[in-house]
């Protein structure tokens, strides 16, 4: 027999925007489904060391820190589900899912915290030597390579920016593109390229990310040159892989107004989307900023859109007394 599960918040999603957003919901007495996705905790269960996340004096533990969240979930009343959303129907309220797994989920609101994932060049070097001197994150993990040489890859605004980001840690920043010219906005080339400590390399690939030391980290990558396809091995001691995100918003293509990147449109200053109900936050509505703390803040955010939604729907649907006149 299907199972059905119902509630008057469902969230999609258990990084810190929905696991946030479960706990403010629990707190209200929402009694919130989490359903956790193919990837419980999100991508800070892939991170090692956090050192930039607020009230912690030490560096922790990705990982840790996500499980800590959703231990405090559950205490306060949210409940776990292991499953991913393969269909929604958005049409009408109750919104009605369907998971993986068979069983239907039904949300009088629906939250989206389904994330985004950083692209990366998918070479075996590179999955080998991720943490360990290869990140896609220069705001996340930067503060590790201070005073050493370091590499981004990329050639739009993404890897301009953390390029010039880097340059706070490093006075030997290299920006490495495939190209001979950049994508990124007019007026962060001139900032890059009006940089004492940022040099570029055109027309070059990462060819393999090569690894040493012990413990084993980042000491060097190959470089194919793309008009000769001649390899050149290039010092380095931090990779920043910055080729862009893609938000996990393919689900709701059709439902949800996205924008040109496919990340979820939101009310500018809230996290309502264009169905009424829905609300989304964290790095599937978040391009700019993408750090687990302002996906907490907007975590928080919609739970409490969706509390207020919530209210007045219900006072809508209640037969109010007719006023007493004197």
């Amino acid at each position: 027999m299907t199972a059905t599960h119902s509630s008057r918040m469902l969230i999609l999603g258990s990084g810190p925007a929905g696991l946030t957003a479960a706990i403010y919901a629990a707190r209200a007495g929402m009694a919130p489904i989490v359903v956790q996705g193919i990837q419980p905790g999100g991508q800070l269960t892939i991170t090692t060391d956090v050192e930039n996340y607020p009230g912690f004096a030490d560096v922790i533990q990705g990982p840790w820190l996500m499980e800590q969240m959703q231990k405090q979930a559950e205490h306060v009343g949210a409940r776990m589900e292991w499953d991913h959303i393969s269909e929604v129907d958005l049409s009408q309220r109750p919104f009605r899912m369907k998971g993986d797994s068979g069983a239907l989920y039904l949300g009088d609101t629906l939250v989206v915290a389904t994330g985004a994932q950083a692209r990366w060049l998918n070479l075996p070097s590179e999955e080998h030597l991720k943490g360990r001197g290869v990140s896609a994150c220069a705001t996340c993990d930067g503060f590790f390579y201070r005073g050493r040489k370091v590499i981004v890859i990329g050639g739009g605004n993404t890897a301009v920016e953390e390029a010039l980001y880097m340059t706070n840690h490093s006075h030997d920043v290299t920006l490495i593109h495939r190209r001979d010219s950049l994508r990124a906005e007019k007026i962060l080339q001139e900032r890059l390229f009006a940089h004492p400590n940022i040099r570029v390399m055109w027309n070059r690939e990462v060819a393999q990310f090569v690894g040493g030391g012990e413990p084993e980290g980042l000491v060097a990558v190959d470089l194919r040159d793309t008009t000769t396809g001649a390899i050149e091995r290039f010092d380095t001691e931090g990779a920043f892989v910055a080729i862009g995100h893609s938000p996990a918003t393919e689900l709701f293509r059709g439902h949800l107004d996205l924008d040109g990147d496919g990340y979820i449109k939101v009310e500018q200053g809230t996290t309502r989307t264009s169905v009424p109900g829905v609300f989304a936050c964290g790095d599937v509505m978040d391009k700019i900023y993408r750090q687990a703390v302002t996906a907490a803040g907007t975590g928080c955010m919609a739970a409490l859109d969706a509390e207020k939604f919530l209210a007045e729907a219900d006072f809508e649907a209640t037969p109010q007394p007719a006023l007493q006149h004197a």
